[in-house]
């Protein structure tokens, strides 16, 4: 049961932590208004990435914790770009 619990509290961390990256990789680069396009390719090349290796070894291994950690983070990434491009569409 603890097991879980703790499996679970450190997906649920990684989520957070993606969200908050895209906080931070959305708001930062655009202060100058320069990196905007950089900064959405480097998102979209890491999430092609790690889709690739996660998509690639699931089928061989499925107890790989650390890439769904990184699953987790990429996950929070991109619901977190989504959040925000909702709050600059209303």
């Amino acid at each position: 049961m603890t097991k879980k619990f703790t499996y679970v509290t450190i997906q649920l961390i990684c989520l957070f932590l993606g969200f908050f990256l895209s906080t931070v990789f959305s708001t930062v680069p655009s202060q100058t208004g320069d990196w905007g396009i950089v900064a959405g390719s480097i998102i979209v090349t890491f999430n092609e990435i790690i889709s690739k290796y996660i998509y690639k070894y699931k089928k061989k291994y499925n107890k790989l914790f650390f890439l769904y950690t990184i699953n987790s983070i990429r996950i929070g990434l991109i619901y977190g770009l989504f959040v925000d491009a909702f709050k600059l569409g209303s």
